[in-house]
């Protein structure tokens, strides 16, 4: 049975289905109609824009002065060689957001992605193929490997550079291959108008499809905390309000204010009780045990508070508990 409500539901399930070590499938529900998209949209975009990765930046290779040369002994001239070697999927095996890493190779040998591997970095796709020299050949380069995201073209990373010996390379950093999106019909309390979000997301091995997911969450949270200003604008103004409500109530002013009976005034007085909010915000259980409090001044006192609007154990206050007592503190002393 439909209802009407004042806001919407908050998704409660969550999965995730690993499909291999490099591919997952996340999955969130029930979203209100509509709210399935407004999510998933955005996460899509930032698990291409935001996710980090590593790529190399810039090379520089013993005896070629461009990247339209050619090297002696090696079967590729150097263009394809860069275009084999961009597609290597580089780690840094330390903490280093950049590392400068040699590499020498004597013929005859054929060069694949588990040959580059060494101490500073390794290589995801082991297989891939770089290049092929023969018995007189020798290949020595030096590569530059970033962490950063997105896409940087060289034009840009010959400006960062500096140095006319290294060849700027197109640095295609992020590690995501694939991330799409499904929004599913899904049953809820007896809707069927709720929806499901699938997300599928294919990585090049560099980070886990989950480590990818927790870096779009990441970027999102970051992006939309500019409106934490809005909020704590809105808590302040909320906090201020209720102070003005605090005090404008009878809720700091002394129990004798209440007119209570000479019983039940002096069975409070002796429990510390000096202001009528302390009873607003004392359950009945809490009041019935006071030491020495009978049923008839239980009575009386919650009769004199429901008179002032403020009931014993009232909900009224669920957004100005803490305040309140925080104001009584401070007025103890």
């Amino acid at each position: 049975m439909r209802h009407i409500t004042t806001s919407a539901y908050t998704p409660t399930e969550f999965t995730i289905e690993s499909l291999s070590d490099t591919s997952a499938k996340i999955s969130a529900w029930p979203f209100e109609i509509g709210y399935g998209i407004t999510l998933a949209h955005p996460l899509r975009r930032l698990l291409y824009t935001s996710t980090v990765g590593y790529a190399p930046t810039a090379i520089h290779i013993d005896g070629v002065a461009h990247e339209f040369d050619s090297m002696r002994g090696m079967l590729e001239d150097v263009a394809l060689f860069i275009i084999n070697l961009k597609k290597l999927r580089f780690k840094l095996k330390s903490d280093s957001d950049k590392e400068v890493v040699e590499f020498y190779f004597k013929g005859p040998k054929e060069i694949h992605g588990r040959d580059l591997d060494n101490e500073q970095v390794s290589v995801v796709n082991e297989d891939a193929y770089l290049a092929t020299i023969n018995e007189d050949a020798e290949l020595k380069f030096t590569l530059i490997i970033e962490k950063g995201i997105g896409y940087v073209p060289s034009e840009e990373i010959k400006e960062l550079l500096n140095d006319d010996k290294f060849i700027a390379l197109d640095a295609f950093f992020t590690p995501i291959r694939e991330a799409t999106y499904d929004i599913e019909k899904v049953l809820f309390e007896d809707n069927p108008d709720y929806e499901k979000v699938v997300l599928t997301i294919t990585t090049d091995g560099q980070i886990t499809p989950n480590e990818a997911f927790q870096n779009a969450l990441e970027a999102m949270y970051k992006q939309l905390s500019v409106f934490d200003k809005i909020t704590n604008v809105r808590s302040m103004i909320k906090t201020q309000a209720s102070n003005n409500e605090l005090e404008n109530t009878k809720l700091l002013q002394n129990i004798t204010d209440l007119n209570l009976s000479a019983r039940s005034y002096n069975c409070l007085e002796k429990a510390g009780v000096v202001y009528i909010g302390e009873l607003a915000l004392m359950s009945v259980n809490e009041l019935a045990g006071l030491k020495n409090l009978g049923k008839k001044s239980l009575d009386e006192i919650k009769s004199v508070m429901e008179s002032i609007g403020f009931a014993v154990g009232t909900s009224k206050l669920s957004d100005n508990k803490d305040l309140l007592k925080k104001k009584i503190e401070e007025l103890k002393g």
